[in-house]
Parts: C-alpha cells; structure tokens; sequence
C-alpha cells in the first residue's frame, strides 16, 4: 500500500540498519563535496570533462540523503503494517465462518421433530431428549451446552451437568420467543452462572400442530477454546505481537496473551491501518484493526473486530537467519536486478553505487592517450574510487537489510496466507462431518427407510426435508438418501431433475457406508466425478441411516460438498486483494482440486508442488524458487485437521495449500571472471603499455581501445530505434547536458554485433551505453556492465584464433593475469566499417 509521510525520526531508533544507512549516506555527502572542491581547485583543466559528471553525482547524493532514508523508513512500517493487517483480517474472518455454521445449526435443530414435540410437552422422555442432544454435542464438538426452555425460561433439558440451573431470566428468552430467526448474545447470563460472557446462538421451537412458540433452544458455543486454537494456530512463534479479539467499544473480549493484555482491557484501534504509533499501558505499539469482511452475508457479533499490536521496540527486529543468504548467488544476483519494482529505495541505492563506478570509468577514458599531466587527477579519480569502494561496504549491508526485509515479509506473508487457507478447509470439512452424521439420524428418514419396502411416498416425504435442509446448509450441490441396497429414493436438487432417483450408488461406497460401526462415523467419497456431482469433482460426505430400535443400517445419506465453488471463496478469501498472487489446494500426488489460476484447473498437476508433497501435516514453508521462468515466493502448508476431523475419527485426507507471488522473471547472474566488480588483478599490467575500457557483455569480459571512447552513459536515456533498422539497432541517444553527446546518435546492441544470442530479457536497467568514436563518426554500444581502464603491455596482446561473426569485429585477445584470463578485444575500424555496411544494405534494398 501506498504510505503517507512518516515521522521518521519516531522510528530511526529502532531500525539501525536504516541509521547505519543514514550515517553512511551523511558521510559519502561530505566526500563528495571534499572531491568536488579539490578538483575545481588542483586540476580544473585536467578534470574539465568530468567535473559535470561529479556535480551532477554530487547532487544525487544530495537527494539520496534527503530522499532515501525516508523511503526506507515508509518500506520497512509498510511491510510492517501488511503483515499486521493480514494477521488481523484473520483473526476475524476465522471467527465469523465458524460462527456462520452456528446460525445454521440453530435454525435446523430448532425444528427437530423429536425435540419439537417434547418442548411442546407431545412427549416426555427426558433421558431419550437428553441422549439426543448428547449425540448432536459429540458431532458438533464446537458448543459447550445445549438446553432447552420452556416460554417461561425453566430449563427442561441439558447437557452439561456440571453447570446445572433451574431456569432463566435472561432478556434473551423473550428475544427468542419474538423473533422468527436466530437471536445471538454474548455477556454474562444466568443461563451459565460465574462463567463470564458466554456466547449463546437461540431460536425459537413452534409446537407441531399449531405452531405456536412452544419453546427455546440454546446453543452455547465454545468460545474460549476456540479462540486459543485460533491464536495457538495463527498466532506470533517469536512472541512479538498480541492478536486480540475486540467488541465494538474496542474492549479486548479474547487475547492470545492474557498476562501482556487482558480481556476487558480497552485497546487503541487502527481500522485504517496508517502507520501511526499508538500509547497502551505506557508502551507504543503498531496497531492494526481490521472488521469481518463478511461469509455469505453474515458478519458476525454486531462490532467485533480483529486486531494485532507490536510493541514498535520490537516490530523491526529481525529473527536470525538471512531470507536472503538462503538463497543461491545466482538467485540473489537475479531478484536484485528487479529491484526498480521490487523495492524502488532499494533501487536508488544500486543506481547511486553504479555512478560512483561510471564517474571513474569515465575519467579514466577521457584522459586514456591524451598528452596532460595526469597525475594530479588521477589522484582525484583514486579518491572517487576509494570513496566509491567504501561507500559500496557500508551500503552493501543497508541494501542488504532492506532485501532481507522485502523477501522475509514476502516469505512471511505466502506462509500464512497457505496456512489460513488449508485451515479454512478443514474447519469448512469439519462441518460437513458432522452434518452427514446428523442428518443421518433424523427421525423421518430412520422410519421411512426402515420399513422392509420403502412405500412409493417415500420419496414425497423426504424430498421436502432434503429441500428444506438444503435451503439452510447452501454450501452444497445436493442432498441425497439411499435404501440398504444402495437405491436412490429422494434428493434436494433445487432443479427438479429427479433422474438420480432410482440409480444406485457404487458398491464400494455402499459396503463402506454398511460397515460403519456407530452413529459417530462416517464415509467420504474421494474428490472425484461421481453421478450426483453434475461432473465436477468433489467430496461426497455419507452416513449410515439406522434402524430406530435396533440401530442396523437401512439406508444411508449421501451430501454432495459443492467444491468448485467453496473451495475457490476459500482460496480468494485468503489471498485478498493481491492481483499477484495465486493459490492452489492439492493432494499428496500434487493434483490440483481448487485453484485461483485458470492457467492450472483442477485436475492438472501443479509443477511447483513437487518438492513440498512430503510435508508434515500442520507444517508450513515458504521459499523463493523459479516458476515458468519467474521468481516467485512459495507458500505451503499441509492440513492438520480441526479438533477431531482428521485428528481422531478415523479420516484422512492430506490436502496441501500453495500459495505462489511472482517476483519477475528469472534474470541469469553472472559468473563473471573475479566476480564482478573485482578489478584489482589488472593493476599488475606495467605502465606505459596501452590502455583499454573494459565491460562486461553478459559473464565476458570484453575491451576497446580506450583512446577511442569517449564516456559511457545510463542506458535508460536511449529511447527506442525504429524497427526497420539495422537489425542490431536498439535505439536513439538525445543530446544530454553533462555529457559527450551533442547530437542525436544511433545506439547499436554489442552483443547481437557479435553474433550473440539475443538475451531473453531485452530491459535495459542497469546497463550502460559507451560512446565509441572513429573517423569523425560516433555511436552508441550497449553493454551490461563497466568493469575498468587498466593499461597492457605489448607482449600481453595477442592475435584472436577464432572466426566467424565475432572473428569479423575482434582481432586481439589481452592476456590478463598472466594468461589466466583472456579478454578480447573489439577492433573500432572493422566496427564502424560493419556498421556502415548494414546501414548501406539496408539504404539500397529501401
């Protein structure tokens, strides 16, 4: 996001890379105007063709100190506050989907036939009602206590001993009775005596034949524990943040740190989440505010609100380790040229250190073979060098920290988002286990399907219930019951097509269904294209329908999970509002079954999932790799089941979240001869030999004739060439001031010269263009990088062996390092001449 102005100076102290920064930027300042100065006044003639050149660094500098440690400083909060605001956003949204199912829950057993009857005093068999509910409490393991009152608020039956109460007085009976849907609350009440806030989710009974209020159910659910699961499952390894549940008078109702900040705490909130420092208990912290985004219309208790804090005296400490030297060179090198879009301060500091370079690169030239005394500003060139060479140290761990910075929020940030979205399905499929389960056992179906016959009505009388269920639980496609044999006898599909009825389902899912010991199991059909999944590939979720009496198998219930479209709301619903990003959910073997990339559909093979398949379940990585020819950050986490699911009752089914940020594409490193920048094993030529530019042309290191270039200027000044050119034409240099070009000159890609490959990246930042001159004619050259001027002896020249294209515009290799290296040289007459020729090629075919 997009900061407004920061009061630096509130942060400096905590981020000492940033100071170390500033102090080296304060520091290269003042050399720069030492160098400046001194040059004007010992050698004005000598350095006349670069004091432009010094000034105009010496005023980027000015800018940089200005400019950078502000940009710096908003970077760092920036990500900062992203992953704040991430944390926060989950805490709520979390919560709100678990809450969502609830008011499903009490909307359907409200109208549970069985429970209906006894509150309207049709039936009285307290331990029949009781066992009841104990069997809906050990499948929906989220509540606590179940009770039912009568309109007068007597407790007629509960769950859970160990709280017993008589009745209530509670506001919310009254509610209940006058409200067609669900009523929630969270406070104390009498219903749960010394137990604090309790959140209870109630709705009315209506009595069977008049339909009359005749009754309350009441749902207490949970919270505690499941909020600790919340905090334990997405809460701060290293301890450095609090997540914090809040209401809507910002007071702390949940607190994954109840020692640092209690419940009932009042709390500054940052709904907006500008990067401000906010005071609680004496202490500043990073604050970061965020309300539900809603699930299917619902958002939750009216005000409630996540939220994470930081202490700012911890919030830019680094864990140890390096984001960045984890990586290899080559990688390193690569994401470093995306700097401009990766992290533009980051960008200013790698162009502040390449016209240090290119101020003495240019020196070197102008006064290569030109009789003046040379001595005075050499020793002005050896100080810029010197001064570069120090500043490039002490910003090497600036640039450094900052990169580390970028890729740690990066790799942070894909990790959880991986981890809440393969948390989401499990909490999601946690339901469906517990719906199959229950439905199973609704009084209609059990005595339809235990009949020796099931009478043809059979089907009249239950598609309605599926219907009505369906109408309540809209995260699936169909509902539907099958007999003892496997038959097909009714489902809900909204469409009328009743073409299932009749069909039967496989053998193996019917023998699993049979052989389910107890009503607390349950069968799941692989994710697959079966007949009831309108061929899309899903979960089916089965449970054995028993006899009343004897409880064998008669039948069973089949529910088709619509996974298209859920899993991808889970998926979006985690990545947020990133264009960049996109996010899988695969198997063990890497077969997609959701994904927000249409490039990779469920059921192909995600190719970067290879090397996570083995992950352990409830673990989470993240890594930058190369994808299709990008780098990316990638986030995986493996499910690890929620309460029981997964855990204890018997299912597995390994799903993997992959989450996958492109950085940019893959941009090859150089293995460069020395490494780059690494001059020094020229110096040893003897003086008085001959002296060469040298570059570099992707890893080679090529030369020319010093005494035939003029300067070399920032590739990013050339505009682009026509495209019926010469055909290694690449653009246009404008006359600029400060600089040799005086006229519009054409700029000639060096390497396509030479017969080299074209690179697949053609982007020019970071290169540079030399100016060669011959015959009265000018043009440009594009290279990749400066290397040095340094001087060679006679007997370090040698005649080039090679032919072909290359062999055409290169005569000579240098034998530098005593033969160790070869560095060919690029002959400027055959130059100009292949120039020449193409361009007359080209005038005559015109």
């Amino acid at each position: 996001m997009s900061l407004p102005a920061v009061p630096i100076d509130n942060y400096l102290p905590y981020m000492p890379d940033v100071t170390r920064c500033e102090t080296s930027l304060r520091e290269l300042n003042l050399m720069w105007r030492l160098i400046e100065s001194t040059a004007r006044m010992v050698c004005p003639q000598e350095a006349q063709a670069i004091l432009p050149t010094i000034a105009a660094t010496r005023a980027g500098f000015d800018r940089l100190e200005r400019e950078l440690v502000r940009s710096l400083v908003a970077e760092k909060i920036d990500h900062a506050m992203a992953a704040l605001g991430t944390r926060a956003g989950y805490v709520i949204d979390i919560v709100v989907r678990n809450l969502y199912e609830r008011t499903a829950d009490v909307g359907f057993l409200a109208t549970d036939r069985v429970l209906c009857e006894f509150v309207a005093g049709l039936t009285r068999d307290v331990d029949a009602v009781r066992a009841r509910l104990l069997s809906y409490r050990r499948k929906y393991t989220v509540y606590d206590e179940i009770l039912l009152l009568d309109p007068q608020g007597n407790v007629l039956v509960q769950t859970d001993p160990a709280h017993a109460v008589e009745g209530t007085q509670d506001p919310l009976l009254e509610q209940a009775l006058a409200s067609d849907g669900y009523v929630q609350i969270f406070r104390p009440t009498d219903l749960r005596p010394g137990l604090g806030a309790s959140l209870i989710y109630a709705q009315r009974m209506l009595h069977p034949t008049t339909r009359q209020p005749a009754g309350v159910l009441c749902l207490v659910f949970g919270f505690e524990a499941e909020m600790a699961g919340i905090f334990r499952s997405h809460g701060d390894p290293a301890g450095r943040s609090i997540l914090l549940l809040l209401d809507a008078q910002a007071r702390v109702i949940a607190s994954s740190d109840e020692h640092w900040i209690g419940r009932g705490a009042r709390v500054p909130v940052n709904p907006d989440g500008a990067p401000r420092l906010l005071l609680h208990a004496g202490r500043e912290y990073l604050v970061c505010t965020r309300r539900a985004e809603g699930y299917q219309g619902y958002l939750g208790p009216e005000g409630w609100q996540g939220q994470v804090m930081v202490p700012v005296d911890l919030a830019f400490t680094r864990d140890e380790g390096s984001a960045l030297e984890a990586l290899d060179p080559g990688t390193a090198a690569g994401l470093l040229s995306h700097a401009r879009s990766f992290s533009p301060p980051l960008y200013e500091v790698i162009r502040a250190t390449e016209s240090i370079r290119r101020v003495v690169w240019n020196g070197q030239v102008v006064t290569a073979g030109r009789d003046i005394d040379r001595q005075r500003l050499k020793t002005i060139l050896d100080q810029i060098s010197e001064t570069g060479a120090r500043s490039n140290t002490l910003f090497a761990q600036s640039v450094r920290d900052l990169y580390d910075t970028v890729l740690a929020s990066g790799l942070q940030r894909v990790g959880f988002v991986a981890h809440l979205a393969v948390d989401l399905l499990d909490r999601n499929l946690y339901e469906r286990a517990d719906d199959c389960r229950w439905w199973a056992m609704t009084p209609e179906l059990r005595t339809i399907l235990a009949q020796p016959e099931p009478q043809d009505g059979a089907r009249e009388t239950i598609t309605p219930l599926l219907r009505y269920i369906h109408s309540l639980y809209t995260v699936y496609t169909r509902l539907f019951v099958y007999d003892r044999g496997g038959r097909i006898v009714a489902q809900s599909h909204d469409g009328g097509d009743d073409g299932l009825v009749g069909r039967r389902v496989d053998e193996a899912t019917l023998q699993a269904v049979l052989a389910l010991q107890d009503e607390q199991r349950y069968h799941v059909s692989p994710f697959q294209v079966e007949p009831w999944t309108d061929g899309r590939p899903t979960y089916t979720y089965h449970a054995a329908i028993r006899h009343p009496e004897d409880g064998h198998v008669v039948g069973g219930i089949g529910i088709v999970f619509h996974a298209e479209r859920e899993l991808l709301a889970m998926l979006r619903g985690a990545v947020g509002q990133r264009p960049d990003a996109r996010a899988y959910l695969t198997d063990r073997q890497g077969r997609v079954i959701a994904s927000t990339d249409p490039a990779t559909p469920v059921g192909t093979v995600l190719a970067a999932a290879g090397p996570w398949l083995e992950l352990p379940n409830g673990a989470t990585a993240s890594r930058v790799i190369e994808h299709e020819g990008h780098y990316v950050l990638l986030g995986a986490s493996a499910s690890a089941g929620y309460r029981e699911f997964k855990t204890s009752d018997g299912y597995r089914d390994h799903v993997l979240a992959f989450v996958i940020e492109t950085l940019g594409p893959v941009r090859r490193a150089s293995a460069r001869v020395g490494g780059a920048h690494d001059d020094g094993w020229t110096h040893g030529a003897a003086r008085g030999g001959q002296e060469y530019a040298t570059f570099y042309l992707g890893n080679d290191l090529l030369a020319l004739d010093a005494a035939c270039v003029r300067e070399a200027v920032p590739a990013e000044r050339m505009t682009s060439a026509p495209a019926d050119g010469h055909p290694a034409r690449v653009g246009l240099l404008p006359p600029t001031d400060n600089t040799a070009v005086r006229h519009f000159l054409w700029v000639y890609d060096l390497g396509r010269l030479l017969g080299v490959a074209a690179p697949a990246d053609t982007a020019v930042q970071g290169r540079q263009i030399i100016l060669v001159e011959h015959g009265g004619q000018t043009a440009g050259l594009l290279v990749d990088e400066l290397h040095a001027v340094p001087e060679f002896a006679p007997n370090e020249i040698i005649e080039a062996p090679f032919g072909g294209a290359a062999r055409r515009l290169i005569d000579r290799l240098i034998r530098a390092r005593g033969g160790e290296v070869l560095i060919p040289v690029v002959d400027t007459v055959r130059l100009f001449a292949a120039l020449r020729q193409g361009e007359e090629r080209l005038a005559s075919a015109a």
